[in-house]
């Protein structure tokens, strides 16, 4: 994949202040079109990373219960309108004898976040990961997202959100499995 083009990025803002009617040489445009490179540079750092390089820490242990890391706060472009949407995502798996470093989850769910996405395929992303690497016995993602391309434009409905799941292993084929970790997603800090 190619890196980003700054300039290309620079002359595209500037087209688009054009496109809508402003002059982006009026003093509080002038370096508009610059902020809005260097923008999508952070807000898209994820195309140039590998998730996987995150999760490179692996620990043996026999531990066979339920790992959850949830309220990972995230923010992503929706890859249609090129508007944010953000949320939480929660990620859990059942070790084999293998257990990650749990900041290193929460690093994942960033590199993916930060690529034009789709809050569905952002979901399966990260379960894919988990499995590849852990090996685990189940993986769970569920992620909740308010997305503004539907909040701020279109049908308008703020506070709206949208839920997706991605189920592999025993979360997909016990239902007592399901059920607790439905319960502890639930659960309040205490």
């Amino acid at each position: 994949m190619a890196p980003m083009d700054h300039e290309k990025l620079v002359k595209a803002a500037r087209m688009i202040l054009e496109g809508i009617g402003e002059d982006p040489d009026r003093e509080g445009l002038r370096e508009t079109p610059e902020r809005i490179a260097r923008m999508y540079a952070e807000v898209f750092s994820g195309l140039h990373q590998d998730p996987g390089s995150s999760i490179k820490t692996v620990f043996r242990e026999k531990y066979d219960e339920i790992v959850l890391v949830k309220d990972i706060p995230f923010a992503s472009m929706c890859e249609h309108h090129l508007l944010p949407f953000l949320g939480k995502a929660h990620t859990a798996y059942i070790p084999d004898g293998k257990v990650l470093g749990i900041s290193k989850l929460a690093r994942a769910v960033e590199v993916f976040a930060r690529r034009p996405q789709v809050q569905e395929r952002l979901t399966n992303q990260i379960a894919d990961l988990i499995e590849r690497l852990a090996e685990p016995r189940g993986v769970a993602v569920v992620i909740e997202a308010e997305h503004t391309c539907m909040t701020i434009r279109g049908v308008k409905k703020p506070g709206s959100t949208v839920t997706t799941s991605a189920m592999r292993g025993l979360f997909r084929t016990n239902v007592a499995t399901r059920t607790e970790l439905m319960s502890l997603l639930r659960a309040q800090p205490s």
